[in-house]
């Protein structure tokens, strides 16, 4: 494109052939007045803010809507101009509020900006207040007429720059307003996306983000893109949902690995926290974004490894104990920082509590091998069967640092009436034995003490172990179960009894064998300021469950002692900060559920990310393990219009019929390729907003 060459007010600025002279204004830093131009939008040239006056043209011309010339001299700056636009910047504030302290965008709004710019006030013109509530009744949006000025700014967005023209002009009561296409005012019925442009470009605050979406303590790309915000590990779940639309899988599967080693785990068993927090979730339902991590991942190419970067050798020796995901996170990304790493595992394999504490009907083994054979690949050695007695120990034999990431595999049993009564399993070592193939006995009523994720493992190894009939019992009441929903669903489905808000006092016995739980209702339970749990039960509630086999299923621990050398805190936990993951020994660093107690895979993998990070910069580096694993991509702002789109249902997966469910048969079949894709497009694409433009404000320029 040629450059051309103009005088602005005297000054000499360099163009490029196309822009209007505005636009070559604003980008020599020459400031130009106006409210309806935005760098993302066609120009309009409606409200004559931005009127200039060029030699050898009798009129003033909207310098936005004029194309700069080669050798043209623009003058912005006369009384002529200044009484045109005192003008037209009165007009704009005849439907305004004149009080602004009241506004969400209250000293961040463009039009106050102009007004004080333009030394303007609303006292000698004619008020003509859009005397209307504001439309509170959309999702993630709302319209408030009072502050609307007409700029056009919101329509021209929608239509123009998102091809969804789900906003237009409309009469209403002889007024002309923005209005949604439907007419009822709904932007769900007119085919809103709800991708915010509206609300980006709005220069005055007439559309916002509902109340709540904006949080004053978060960065504004964390709360408009809560998804990843929540991810633990903060993966761009946008991005690679996007790729997936695209019919792109293998790059998102290489976005997803950006962050985590471990894409096809997560896809299969991840807690999805980020769903939670989903936007689409306002209007009917979250995106299926675990699903479609885990159809991403069958479609790894691997072509993502010509793009990690791989430092030279350092010359350190770094010590993992434990290969659970923290641990082999960690150890990953250390090795690709350059040091020698050896992960020590007591168990026959590596995985951690990835291998030995989650179902192969929910986890196959075959999923999970292969990605710990691409750390492998990396330069990771583990050495399995290999118990660490002390972690300090390692350091005197040679290693530079120390992780400890022995994850949380000593469950506990209740000290209740009959707890030492056989018939009694723990949650860890039942789930162990069942996954490692080793004889488990269980009887024909179970029944499984805990409300977890955890528990309902149990319960459905235990009915693929021959029970036939298998009730879970826990403190909380039903919505504050922190098994995920698909595992209560899948529970349900299979036949198993949920107990909630029922407390478990004792167990019954004859013998020494098992017959039962006692149990109450409970009428209010929760966790004092020490951690114990604070129950209140229901009097005359009392009740016994029959039950052969007991299940407990009610937290678990880190096999740990004092011999391990580090400082333990309660619950058995490694005393280590967080964030930075040191011990108070020299290093020996700590992270995953020996730290925080047992919480989640993806949680596990943002603290080896941490550790690796921490443990780096311990030894001379500078702890960066950020890198680009997709080739890099534009995003399209162009969205399309598609009626209903509100309305589209969250896809499900294909479940196994139950009477087909086994021990190693994964219950969860999958998106296929067409409801991958299909359950994508229902993303709003909240990082699209992102790239919309930020208008400045007269007193960013250096000529004004």
């Amino acid at each position: 494109m040629e450059k051309i060459k103009l005088k602005i007010d005297g000054h000499e600025i360099t163009a490029q052939e196309g822009q209007s002279v505005m636009q070559a204004a604003l980008a020599a830093g020459i400031y130009i007045p106006h409210i309806c131009s935005h760098e993302d939008l066609v120009p309009a040239g409606a409200c004559r803010l931005c009127v200039v006056e060029i030699d050898g043209m009798d009129d003033a011309v909207t310098s936005c809507s004029t194309d700069a010339v080669d050798g043209m001299v623009v003058t912005t700056k006369s009384e002529k101009l200044r009484k045109m636009r005192q003008l037209a910047a009165e007009l704009l504030l005849a439907p305004h509020p004149s009080e602004c302290t009241s506004c969400p965008k209250y000293l961040k709004c463009e039009l106050q900006s102009l007004i004080q710019y333009l030394e303007v006030t609303d006292q000698r013109i004619r008020k003509r207040p859009n005397l209307v509530s504001a439309n509170t009744d959309n999702p993630l949006v709302i319209h408030d007429m009072y502050r609307c000025i007409l700029c056009g700014r919101c329509v021209r967005a929608c239509g123009e720059l998102r091809g969804i023209e789900a906003i237009t002009f409309g009469e209403v009561e002889g007024r002309t307003r923005v209005i949604p296409r439907s007419g009822n005012g709904s932007l769900a019925d007119s085919g809103c996306k709800f991708c915010g442009a509206c609300i980006e470009v709005c220069p005055t605050g007439s559309i916002i983000d509902q109340i709540g979406v904006v949080k004053p303590d978060l960065k504004k790309a964390d709360y408009l893109v809560p998804c990843s915000y929540a991810c633990p590990a903060h993966i761009d779940i946008p991005r690679y949902i996007r790729l997936v639309k695209e019919g792109k899988p293998a790059e998102a599967a290489a976005v997803i690995r950006e962050k985590v080693p471990f894409p096809s785990v997560l896809g299969h068993i991840c807690t999805h926290v980020c769903e939670n927090d989903c936007r689409r979730g306002e209007i009917n339902e979250a995106i299926s974004i675990k699903n479609i991590k885990r159809y991403a991942a069958a479609n790894d190419d691997g072509q993502w490894k010509q793009n990690g970067f791989k430092k030279d050798p350092s010359g350190k020796k770094v010590a993992v104990i434990g290969s659970g995901p923290a641990g082999l996170t960690s150890a990953y990304y250390l090795t690709k920082l350059g040091h020698k790493v050896t992960v020590f595992e007591s168990l026959p394999h590596a995985g951690g509590m990835m291998r030995v504490g989650i179902p192969k009907y929910r986890l196959p083994w075959d999923q999970l091998d292969a990605e710990i054979e691409v750390i492998q690949e990396a330069g990771v050695e583990i050495k399995t069967n290999s118990k660490v007695e002390s972690a300090p120990a390692l350091l005197e034999q040679g290693f530079d640092a120390v992780l400890a990431a022995v994850g949380a595999h000593q469950g506990a049993n209740l000290p209740i009436p009959g707890s030492e009564l056989n018939g009694i399993h723990i949650n860890t070592d039942f789930l162990r034995k069942v996954s490692m193939g080793e004889a488990v006995t269980v009887g024909e009523k179970v029944v499984v003490l805990g409300g977890g994720n955890v528990a309902f493992d149990c319960a459905g190894a235990a009915r693929r172990l021959g029970a036939k009939d298998v009730t879970i019992v826990c403190l909380e009441a039903r919505h504050e179960m922190k098994a995920s929903p698909e595992e209560i669903d899948e529970a349900l489905e299979e036949g198993t009894t949920v107990h909630a808000s029922v407390s478990f006092q004792g167990i019954t016995g004859e013998g020494d064998h098992v017959t039962g739980v006692k149990c109450s209702k409970v009428c209010s339970f929760h966790f004092d300021e020490k951690g114990r749990a604070q129950i209140v039960c229901e009097v005359g509630s009392e009740h016994v469950i029959p039950a052969d086999t007991i299940i407990f299923a009610v937290g678990q621990r880190p096999d740990l002692t004092d011999a391990f050398g580090l400082p333990l805190a309660r619950g058995n936990r490694i005393e280590a900060d967080r964030q930075t993951t040191k011990t108070p020994v020299d290093g020996v660093f700590a992270s995953g559920d020996a730290v925080y107690g047992t919480l989640s895979v993806i949680e596990a993998i943002a603290s080896g990310r941490r550790a690796a990070t921490a443990i780096d910069q311990y030894l001379g580096g500078d702890g960066k393990i950020e890198e680009q694993l997709a080739p890099p991509t534009e995003m399209n702002p162009w969205f399309g219009r598609e009626e209903d789109f509100a309305a589209r249902e969250r896809t499900t997966p294909e479940m196994l019929p139950v009477d087909e469910r086994g021990l190693e048969c994964l219950v969860d079949q999958g998106l296929t390729t067409g409801q991958a894709c299909g359950e994508s497009e229902r993303c709003l694409q909240c990082d699209q907003r992102l790239t919309i433009k930020k208008e400045k404000f007269w007193n960013e320029y250096e000529i004004r």
